[in-house]
């Protein structure tokens, strides 16, 4: 009986392995030079053409009158900092926090103060 149990148990983690396993992921394959390169046809099927992408861009008009002020001036800053904001505006369009994850409690008193 105990062997029947062992037997069915290995059969279970052999079969539980197999459905663990993920399907085909799209990863780089070491090539080693000989015969067709396996990358090339995943990286054909990604790489997808967008139009005009520097027109949507407006940090690479920042960053053209950046290269022609003095650097560390006062101007110079003032687009270091735009461009900065437009990144950081960037960021937080891209960036999903759940809700569930921050806490929403109302501010707490100072809790640094001493313990009377």
């Amino acid at each position: 009986m105990i062997r029947h149990g062992f037997i069915l148990l290995t059969f279970c983690t052999a079969l539980i392995g197999c459905a663990e396993a993920p399907a085909q992921e799209r990863r780089a394959v070491a090539w080693d030079g000989l015969g067709k390169d396996p990358n090339r046809t995943h990286v054909a099927k990604r790489r997808v053409t967008t139009g005009a992408p520097a027109a949507s861009d407006p940090n690479q008009e920042r960053e053209r009158v950046l290269g022609t002020l003095r650097p560390y001036s006062e101007a110079w800053w003032a687009v270091q900092d735009e461009i900065q904001a437009e990144n950081d505006r960037k960021l937080g369009a891209k960036l999903v926090i759940c809700p569930r994850c921050v806490e929403s409690s109302p501010p707490r008193e100072d809790v640094t103060g001493s313990i009377r």
